[in-house]
């Protein structure tokens, strides 16, 4: 016993050393300039944590661990390399929703082996299974719409009483696991299944407008999880990790929010759905612009904003929109991004791809900082965004995103919108800039339109 005093404290050192290297890496995550190194670090001292575990005295089942990582690494190795950039918000879901899922197992283990009995070990294990639960199947519902597999957004007729009833069965099945000194196994699986069913309805009603606040509520619920269950288990690296996501994802989360000017509780329980309605009606008509009208009005402009949304990420325009950019620099255009922070399908989504497509870090500014700008903007340049210009949340009491901070797109001299065709956007709701009259909108696939915009302001350079 006295040989396991020495290795338990190298052990909980490392834990340590790891929790400062986690909470630093998640602090370089603030900058788009440090935030690679941050990931990198926090990569780095997930591997130390793992490695160092296995020198837990008493540990066993050394093989399994090593399948188990082997098969893990090699699994998120390959599908990391392979996943397009348009597809990394359903990959950030379907990932997040695995740790929520493996600190709920942590729990079931628990429970079967009867390594938790009462008090606030068991409660935290309960409370942790339901929350890793939800996060669980809420994020496979979340990355079944984001990956078209689920094309639309159910809403049960009863939907906010169908959640509360659903909660109350899993808590109340909970607190028997919690008082009972050996819970039924009926008991456990009636808890889980009841757990896994509330994450599936709570996010089936939700529509494509607010599935970044959802994305990063279910990641700030897996590290709640995790943190929880790392308790149960004794082990100070997993609460470290699980509290500092819990706590960066809630915060995330209220600032996503406050971005849409709704609360937390309205998104879930109040959602913009794919059939959302409401709003004053759009007087006016959409007028279209050619290609080469288009890049005539910003070859010869002396600012130019662009407003980057999914539609850009959809046909994966990010390397011809900065292919542009750079050819209206060497015109004398300036050039800059605007990005809202609810734009896309993910927190940070605008931001990935134009990383990836190598837009420097400095032409590209969010809301509070560009906003400002527009009215001295010869164009304001809309690829695929809706909402997030939508002059309506201004204006407009009864749309259902009144109130939501807006990029001001519409106060520029000329508006030219990138748009796929005259629907109304995954959320549904119908935006009146497209009816302005400082606005046209140029129809067709980001990609096929950005490009032939390309051209002709290549003809007009020469």
């Amino acid at each position: 016993m006295s040989a396991q005093f020495p290795v338990l404290g190298f052990i909980q050192a490392a834990y340590f050393a790891v929790a400062v290297v986690f909470i630093l890496g998640l602090k370089a995550m603030s900058s788009p300039v440090t935030a690679r190194r941050g990931v990198v670090w926090a990569g780095y001292a997930m591997i130390a944590a793992t490695l160092v575990t296995f020198a837990w005295p008493g540990m066993q089942n050394f093989g399994l661990m090593a399948l188990a990582i082997a098969l893990g690494t090699v699994v998120a190795w390959v599908s990391g390399k392979k996943v397009a950039m348009t597809d990394m918000p359903q990959m950030v879901a379907i990932y997040n929703g695995m740790g929520g899922g493996a600190a709920a197992a942590i729990a079931a283990l628990e429970f079967a082996r009867g390594e938790v009995h009462g008090g606030v070990a068991t409660t935290l294990a309960v409370c942790g299974a339901l929350i890793g639960s939800v996060a669980f199947s809420g994020s496979c519902v979340a990355f079944a719409k984001l990956q078209g597999i689920m094309k639309k957004a159910w809403r049960l007729p009863a939907q906010n009483a169908a959640n509360v009833l659903l909660a109350l069965a899993a808590v109340a099945l909970g607190y028997l696991i919690v008082a009972a000194d050996s819970p039924a196994p009926e008991h456990v699986l009636g808890f889980f299944a009841l757990a896994l069913a509330l994450g599936v309805v709570l996010t089936v009603p939700i529509g494509g407008a607010d599935m970044p606040v959802v994305i990063s509520l279910l990641n700030a619920f897996t590290g709640l999880a995790v943190g929880m269950e790392g308790y149960v288990l004794g082990n100070p690296a997993l609460i470290v990790a699980g509290i500092v996501v819990g706590a960066s994802g809630t915060l995330l989360t209220q600032l996503m929010a406050k971005a849409m000017n709704r609360p937390i509780s309205n998104v879930i329980f109040t959602p913009i759905s794919g059939a959302a309605s409401g709003g004053e009606a759009v007087e006016g008509e959409q007028k279209e612009v050619g290609a080469m009208d288009a890049a005539a009005v910003m070859r010869y402009a002396s600012k130019v904003i662009i407003v980057p949304g999914y539609g850009m990420a959809v046909a994966g325009a990010q390397h011809k929109v900065w292919e542009m950019t750079e050819l209206l620099e060497e015109a004398g255009v300036e050039v800059s991004f605007a990005i809202h922070p609810v734009a896309g399908r993910m927190p940070g989504h605008m931001n990935v791809l134009l990383a990836e497509a190598g837009v420097p870090y400095d032409k590209i500014f969010d809301l509070e900082e560009i906003n400002g700008d527009f009215p001295q903007a010869d164009v304001a340049l809309v690829i695929g965004a809706n909402d997030v210009v939508n002059p309506s949340a201004r204006t407009d009491k009864s749309s259902p995103i009144f109130g939501m901070p807006i990029l001001n797109a519409d106060l520029a001299q000329n508006v030219i919108v990138v748009k796929r065709g005259k629907g109304t956007g995954y959320s549904g709701i119908e935006n009146a800039l497209f009816y302005k009259d400082n606005t046209r909108l140029l129809y067709g696939s980001a990609q096929q339109a950005i490009g032939e915009v390309i051209q002709h302001v290549k003809a007009l350079s020469v």
